[in-house]
């Protein structure tokens, strides 16, 4: 039999990573899930979670990723904390490179999920903290009655537009095209709103700032080229979202989006390594996704261990 540090190794520790870790430990591998930032992943700023079956009326993104964390370390799933920097693939064993030191595996999960994209606008990153973010559970609570401003046209901008109204004076819902790609739900939700003001076919264009932060943010029409500008003190940005892959560009096959390419059974094109969750190619991303294929990772995981013990 092979002697490595664990039998499975799972990169991230959101709802993929924590059904793999469950699975994977409950199986009696010898499991480790690995954390770069906050376990629980992007559900750990999610206000409200509706569509999770079993719980009617919803419940709170972190509430229930505690129940996640609580359930899969009750058959043993080792956690830590670290970022893997590298992954070397050895054939029948895998070495991963974490915050400089070798960690030695069978298989391998990536459930590292997705990171918010930024604009990319001149003078957004230094507003990082002084008017501009990327979450509004994280920073909403900062912004009480002050006019604000959102990004985006998707389930997100739509569900953080909806949550910042508890604070601000006022939301402004930007825009590019003249109507959003939310669910039919929350446009109901948005429209019914009386805090929420729309800006169809909208860009930013610049940002204005002072010594205090974020003052406000110049707006040009896609129509007729037209600008104008709202006062604002916060922008949460919410226009899309880009895969953590960079760490397994030269190991793994990825599209053109950067995300791994990956079957129904989870499997990379490198024997040993799956990927679960919002990192790999999926057709949707959502919770329950997340949790089938960190189920699926995990069982695979396993039957490729089995095979690869009885054949050493």
């Amino acid at each position: 039999m092979l002697e490595t540090d664990y039998d499975v190794v799972i990169v991230g520790g959101g709802p993929a990573g924590m059904t793999a870790g469950l699975y994977a430990s409950r199986a009696r591998l010898k499991s480790l899930m690995l954390e770069k930032m906050i376990m629980g992943g992007q559900m750990m700023t999610t206000t409200l979670v509706e569509n999770w079956p079993g719980f009617p009326g919803g419940i709170e993104g972190p509430e229930l990723m505690m129940r996640f964390q609580e359930h899969c370390v009750e058959f043993g799933l080792e956690t830590a904390y670290g970022s893997v920097d590298k992954i070397i693939n050895n054939g029948d064993t895998k070495t991963l490179i974490v915050d400089g030191k070798e960690i030695t595996t069978k298989a391998i999960i990536i459930a590292t999920g997705v990171v918010a994209r930024k604009l990319g606008i001149e003078g957004e990153e230094a507003l990082v903290g002084k008017g501009v973010s990327y979450c509004a559970t994280c920073d909403g609570a900062f912004f009480r009655d002050v006019p604000i401003a959102v990004i985006g046209g998707g389930d997100t901008a739509a569900e953080e537009a909806l949550y910042l109204t508890r604070f601000a004076s006022k939301v402004t819902l930007v825009h590019r095209r003249d109507q959003l790609r939310a669910t039919k739900i929350l446009q109901d939700r948005i429209r019914a709103n009386e805090k929420i003001e729309m800006a169809w076919n909208s860009v930013v264009e610049k940002f204005e700032s002072d010594n205090s932060g974020l003052t406000g943010a110049v707006l040009r029409d896609m129509k007729t080229g037209e600008t104008r500008t709202i006062d604002i003190q916060g922008m949460f940005v919410a226009v899309g979202v880009t895969p953590t892959t960079s760490f397994v560009a030269d190991l793994l096959e990825l599209n053109e989006d950067g995300y791994i390419k990956s079957g129904e059974d989870t499997l990379t094109s490198v024997p040993g390594i799956y990927a679960a969750g919002d990192c790999r190619t999926t057709v949707l991303k959502q919770v329950s996704t997340a949790v089938g294929d960190g189920a699926v990772a995990a069982v695979m995981a396993e039957k490729y261990i089995d095979e690869l013990d009885h054949q050493v």
